[in-house]
């Protein structure tokens, strides 16, 4: 034992006391280098800063592992670590007051401390959340492949369905298509001859034959008047979004004056019934426009309007006299707006150019000459194979207005004399761009390169909230037969049909960038294409 306690230190960080026959054993080094203390002497004393230091660690000590929430780990010792293969001396508590020092290399003896079973504890508890949240993820990830939830916050929520008429070449969508058409007992009408791969997604219908002989037509569920109109619009007779809308709700009265409601039905749900295999038909004769589309559903909304307590005569009463003034409002009132909006930028001795036919630019022409006295220029442009320019040449030169007739190709030549270009639309989208018949994105192009301004006329009715920036995606194409020219009684392109490498388009409609288009004249007054979405917010939120 005197041995033992001749090799170790008992100096700094030993944790014995002076004097003391059962001091604890430590294997180490004596603080700084000292020599080791010979077996029954006492040790040194202690200077008064030396034991002022380590009371001050001890203390920090004891606050250390107060705060411990962890597992303790082992305190190191002071003194340098045992000779491989020597035992290690455990160390028992050391006595409250320590002269020689803090009793750094304790460790408690017998079971687990607090912290450790606090620790152990934590770990449990995190195991088993970790698995409860591996369990939820498994089973959410199974909901959403047995089927895929979207959530309401997403864009895609806001993404509006595609129409019909755009999704040709779509076999799920011509399916359901079909069905559609099958349930409202309309006949599904058949596309003609080879497109152009670009725009395959787009039907393309002939004339060649009555619409009568294409398809059977049940007289039981359309009514005559919808059948007469679909064929006028599938032959081309009744053209232009103006007379087209005003053909479409003038049907529509004579089909609401015809309705009766059936017993143990009402009519604001059954009549929006009633008209959805009529509207079906008529976009099988031809694709509805912007400002049918709108009108339909003016119509519908005025429908579900309905008030209960109405009789079946006061409510057909009431939508005949709803729909004519919308007519009034819409069309008639907005256009007289245009005309005298529009007399405020022609001046005497002016150059005006004109593109095919639009019946708001010739009323609008026509008024500034005979009412204003305005003494003017008109250059008709016009383009095959329509040329409908011939129909608004006739009316001006009727007037007495001095026109000029030329075809598109030659544009370019007549431009530098004209001092604006007035323009009609099919069509105002909601990001500006002007829908309009094939060809005006030509003349305003040039119109722009050579400086003149371009002028849109357009009625609120016909803004719609369908954002395009081409062509492509959303037109229409009509016969391509119409592109064959007899010279000489020989057609040049005659059989085309047979040539798998020859492919006819016949465009209907083309997209203008609203960069291109100086001014919009509409019955709200003028406006910059940018003001559109302004207006359809404005409509929205009064109706």
């Amino acid at each position: 034992m005197a041995e033992r306690e001749g090799e170790c230190g008992t100096g700094h960080g030993t944790g014995t006391r002076p004097g003391s026959a059962h001091a604890p054993i430590i294997l180490g080094k004596n603080p700084e280098g000292a020599a080791p203390v010979p077996a029954g002497q006492q040790a040194p004393e202690l200077s008064r800063e030396e034991k002022l230091q380590l009371r001050k660690e001890k203390k920090q000590q004891k606050k250390k592992k107060r705060n411990e929430k962890g597992p303790s780990a082992e305190p190191a010792e002071l003194g340098a670590p045992p000779e491989p293969g020597q035992p290690r001396a455990v160390q028992p508590t050391p006595p409250p007051a320590s002269a020689d020092g803090p009793g750094d290399g304790e460790k408690p003896t017998g079971g687990k401390s607090k912290a450790e079973l606090r620790a152990e504890r934590r770990a449990k508890q995190e195991a088993e959340r970790a698995q409860k949240q591996a369990r939820k993820a498994e089973l959410s990830q199974a909901a959403t492949t047995a089927k895929p939830r979207q959530s309401p916050t997403e864009p895609q929520s806001m993404v509006k369905r595609l129409p019909e008429h755009v999704q040709v070449d779509d076999p799920a969508a011509q399916r359901k298509l079909a069905k559609k058409l099958e349930r409202q007992q309309v006949p599904l009408r058949q596309d003609y001859g080879t497109k152009v791969n670009l725009f395959s997604h787009l039907h393309q219908y002939s004339r060649k034959k009555p619409l009568t002989q294409q398809m059977s037509i049940p007289s039981t569920v359309i009514h005559p008047a919808v059948v007469r109109l679909g064929l006028q619009y599938s032959q081309g007779i009744i053209n232009g979004s103006n007379a087209r809308c005003i053909a479409l709700l003038e049907v529509f009265k004579q089909l609401i004056r015809d309705y009766s409601t059936p017993p143990n039905e009402e009519l604001s749900r059954d009549l929006v019934a009633k008209l959805k295999p009529h509207i079906s038909f008529l976009n099988q004769c031809r694709p509805l426009s912007a400002s049918m589309g709108n009108a339909i559903k003016f119509l519908k909304k005025e429908i579900s309007c309905l008030p209960d307590t109405l009789r079946e005569e006061e409510a057909k009463e009431k939508l005949q006299d709803m729909i004519d003034k919308y007519l009034r409002e819409k069309i008639v009132l907005a256009a007289e707006a245009i005309s005298r909006s529009a007399f405020e930028k022609i001046n005497d001795h002016d150059v005006i150019l004109v593109y095919g036919c639009s019946s708001l630019v010739n009323r609008t022409l026509c008024d500034a000459h005979a009412k204003k006295g305005r003494a003017f220029r008109v250059i008709v442009v016009d383009s095959r194979p329509r040329l409908e320019g011939r129909e608004t040449l006739r009316r001006l030169v009727r007037k007495g207005i001095h026109c000029t007739y030329v075809m598109i190709n030659a544009i370019s030549y007549v431009l530098p004399e004209v001092s604006k270009v007035l323009l009609g639309a099919h069509a105002l989208l909601a990001n500006g761009s002007v829908m309009s018949r094939v060809g005006t994105s030509q003349i305003a192009l040039v119109s722009k390169a050579y400086n003149v301004p371009v002028l849109v006329c357009c009625e609120t009715y016909k803004f719609c909230e369908r954002v395009q920036t081409d062509s492509f995606v959303s037109n229409e194409l009509d016969d391509p037969d119409d592109l064959i020219v007899l010279r000489k009684g020989q057609a040049q392109l005659g059989g085309w049909a047979e040539n798998k490498s020859l492919r006819l388009l016949n465009l209907v409609y083309d997209v203008t960038p609203p960069d291109l288009v100086d001014l919009v004249i509409t019955d709200l007054g003028m406006i910059p294409c940018t003001s559109v979405p302004v207006v359809l917010r404005v409509k929205n939120v009064d109706q």
